[in-house]
């Protein structure tokens, strides 16, 4: 019987990319996104069913898995993939983007898990990938928010790997370092009142800087391929990291630590 995967955030980028990649391999795919009337390539693809979840809406996280099941049958990963960035000041946030932040990449995540769970635990099988970032175990200058929720992704699977193993499941992050999707453009949302002067200086680092971090990035696909790893290999292993600069970041934070993130911020933004 082929095995399903479940993606959120399935339009663009690693989502899409993932998608497709299980599909090629054999796997059935319920690739989740706000507006499934907009796709167009995913819906040719022979096993692949495309539907409508927001993480952001109760009703339509049930229904997607409720529509995947009774489509195969059967899920047996969960993908917890969308998100965004948001970058910028924190004084320049209105309190409902710092909620849209949070409630996006954390509260949705846990909503669309916890509905999940009652499936998995019926079959005493089930693997639950979060996409986290290298963004989760270091930070760059006014990424409070962004870097916030991707910290809480790693605390929450941390933890949560042992409520699942009672059930027979497991729990994996998968960690990305900069990699070539549309993260600097629909997915990020970069917040500056320039009656703030005092922080232009910092802002115009960074935006002259991220750009450049774009140009070098890896490509998708090589996350998608650490995801699949990480949803066949059977392992207990929690964390798996995708990207040369990802790899390197996270043994030089580990010999350093915060130091190393210090290190960093001077080198790339002189601060």
């Amino acid at each position: 019987m082929k095995k399903t995967i479940l993606i959120t955030g399935a339009s663009s980028g690693i989502g899409k990319d993932t998608a497709k990649y299980f599909q090629s391999k054999g796997w059935n795919v319920v690739a989740t996104m706000r507006s499934p009337e907009n796709e167009k390539e995913l819906t040719t693809l022979d096993n692949v069913f495309v539907t409508k979840l927001d993480v952001l809406d109760l009703d339509s996280i049930d229904s997607a898995i409720a529509n995947g099941i009774q489509r195969f049958g059967k899920i047996d990963v969960l993908l917890n993939n969308a998100g965004y960035g948001a970058y910028g000041p924190l004084e320049s946030f209105p309190r409902e983007k710092i909620l849209r932040q949070f409630n996006t990449n954390v509260i949705g995540l846990m909503d669309v898990t916890r509905a999940m769970l009652p499936h998995f635990r019926q079959n005493k099988n089930g693997v639950v990938i979060n996409i986290s970032s290298m963004g989760g175990k270091m930070t760059f200058p006014l990424g409070s928010l962004y870097h916030g929720t991707k910290f809480a992704v790693e605390g929450i699977s941390e933890s949560f790997r042992y409520e699942m193993e009672q059930i027979g499941c497991k729990v994996k992050i998968v960690e990305p370092g900069a990699i070539a999707t549309d993260f600097a453009g629909r997915s990020f949302d970069f917040n500056y009142d320039e009656n703030l002067k005092e922080y232009q200086n910092v802002v115009n680092k960074i935006m002259t800087v991220f750009p450049k971090m774009i140009k070098s990035a890896s490509p998708v696909n090589i996350v998608s391929k650490v995801i699949f790893e990480a949803a066949t290999d059977g392992k207990r292993k929690l964390r798996y990291m995708a990207g040369n600069d990802a790899k390197m970041y996270n043994f030089m934070n580990k010999v350093f630590g915060y130091n190393f993130i210090v290190y960093m911020n001077k080198k790339f933004f002189k601060l």
